[in-house]
This record gives structure tokens, sequence and C-alpha cells, in this order.
């Protein structure tokens, strides 16, 4: 599909129908927070439960800073509650986005990294690699296990006329067991509705939407490679610029193995505080 793509200047139109919030739960793209804008989101993750397992809900907060036009920055507090058992806090994580062309290109690389200081407890399915979650342990017993674990992606992101067409390769290495290095991946699809502003002072027309697919799963890891007892989701997902600043997000994945639950439900709001940086400045005195 690559080979069919424009010339440099398709670029800018792409980048224009793709100020707004990615669609996508799991998959990343290569465009970055604009550098001194904050952005802070609240979402949540519910996995309808196969027999044996529990309903639980899942939910979390990123926060997200533009540090440079090619450095972004978030921090993660995540939490679970479970029907009939508990809510915990599941940890915190540290992530890391550099793209290292600043250009626009057919393949738009970023590089990825993140620390993680989470239980097993953890629901939020941010990425899944390795084999599939333990679904039916209860929290007491999963809490007490703490996992500190370094992350790595590499991104591959392209923009072709309306559409987002972006990979993810994820690599995890568990710093507190010797579980070898677990494998994991993400492919995404998506376009908004509408390419141009139509000029009207509206909510619901169609520029403000971004629909999409994305599939996400699990490879195994060193000590086993392959798709045996890991966890695989399909999930559409739309997105809506609800306010200039401000975009809500919905998915529901279909899970295609056992280890997987057979309905993950994804909702998000994210609200960007543009120009964060420099209001800070002013508030203490300092030129931004």
């Amino acid at each position: 599909m690559r080979i069919f793509a424009a010339t440099f200047f398709f670029s800018i139109a792409c980048s224009l129908s793709w100020a707004q919030e990615s669609p996508f739960f799991v998959t990343y793209t290569h465009h970055m927070e604009e550098p001194g804008n904050l952005d802070i989101e609240t979402s949540s993750t519910t996995g309808i439960p196969r027999s044996g397992q529990r309903f639980y809900s899942a939910p979390y907060m990123e926060l997200e800073y533009g540090v440079t036009a090619q450095w972004t920055s978030e921090l993660y507090l995540e939490g679970q509650s479970a029907w009939g058992d508990s809510t915990v806090f599941t940890g915190w994580r540290l992530e890391n986005r550099y793209r290292p062309l600043k250009r626009e290109h057919w393949i738009n690389p970023v590089l990825y990294l993140e620390y993680e200081s989470v239980s097993e407890a953890s629901r939020i399915q941010k990425e899944i690699e390795g084999d599939g979650p333990d679904l039916s342990s209860r929290n007491a017993l999963l809490t007490p296990e703490h996992a500190h674990e370094l992350e790595g992606k590499l991104i591959l992101s392209s923009n072709y006329h309306d559409w987002n067409i972006s990979e993810n390769f994820v690599f995890t290495k568990n710093l507190s067991e010797s579980e070898g290095v677990e494998f994991g991946y993400a492919f995404g699809v998506a376009r908004p509705l509408g390419r141009l502003a139509s000029g009207e002072n509206c909510r619901l027309c169609k520029e403000n939407f971004t629909i999409g697919t994305e599939m996400y799963g699990g490879l195994g890891s060193t000590l086993g490679f392959g798709v045996h007892n890991t966890a695989h989701y399909i999930a559409p997902v739309v997105s809506w610029a609800v306010g200039a600043n401000s975009t809500l997000r919905f998915s529901t994945g279909f899970g295609l193995t056992h280890e997987s639950n057979p309905v993950l439900l994804r909702i998000g709001y994210a609200y960007e505080f543009q120009g964060f940086s420099s209001r800070v400045s002013r508030l203490f005195g300092r030129k931004p």
C-alpha cells in the first residue's frame, strides 16, 4: 500500500486532518504533543468476563507534556476494581517518545521507552505482551506481586491522504523476574470523517469525528515465542472533538483467543492546556 503514497505535498493536508486526538487506545502514531502543551486524560478499561473470571474496571489518568517538538513525556497513574473483590491502586508508568525525523515522511519512526512500576493486578491494558494476563485470581493474590519493567516500542506511522496507518512493535523486560524479553504488537488504521471544516459552529459536524480499527496482542517471549496462550483483540475506535481543546474517545474490543476477555470497553476524555509552560512561567514571574 505504501508504494502508492503520493509525493511530499500530501503531508500538509494530512497534518491538518490529524490535528485532533488520535482515536487509538493502544496503537501509537507519530503525532506528538505540541511543545509546552499539557494534555490531561482520564480513561477506563472495562473487561466483560468469561466463565470463572470477574467483571472489572480499570481507570487511569495520563499527564502528557510536549517537552519539544520531537519529545513527548507522559505519566500514568492507574487502579483497578473487580466485581465481588476489591479496589486497588495498581501502580504508575513514566513514558517517553522521541521522533528522530522532524519532517513528514512516507514512514515516520518514533522511539518509545517506558518504565513501569505496577502490580499483577494491572488491567488498563495499554499494551499486551507475552502470555495472556491472569484474569481469574483475586486482587489480594495479585497485588503483592509487583513488577518493575522496561518497555520499548518501535512505532512506524504513515499518513496516506486522509488515512493514518500505524504499526507498533513491543519489547518488555521484567527487571524483577527472569522472564526473558516479552513481545507484542499493535496495528491501527484510522481517518477523519470530514477532511475540511464545514464552517458551521457545531459539535456534531463530521470533521469532528475520527474513526478506525486497531488490533493488538502478545507474541510470547524469548522463552517461548508465538501466539500460544496469548491475548489478542480487534477493536473499532472513534474519537469526537467535543470542544476546541477536548476530545472523547470510545472503543469496543473483541477478544480473539481464550486468554482474552470476550469484550473490552474503553472510554477516555482528554483536555489540552495550550501554552501550559508559558502560563507556569508567568505565574512564577519568569519569562517563557
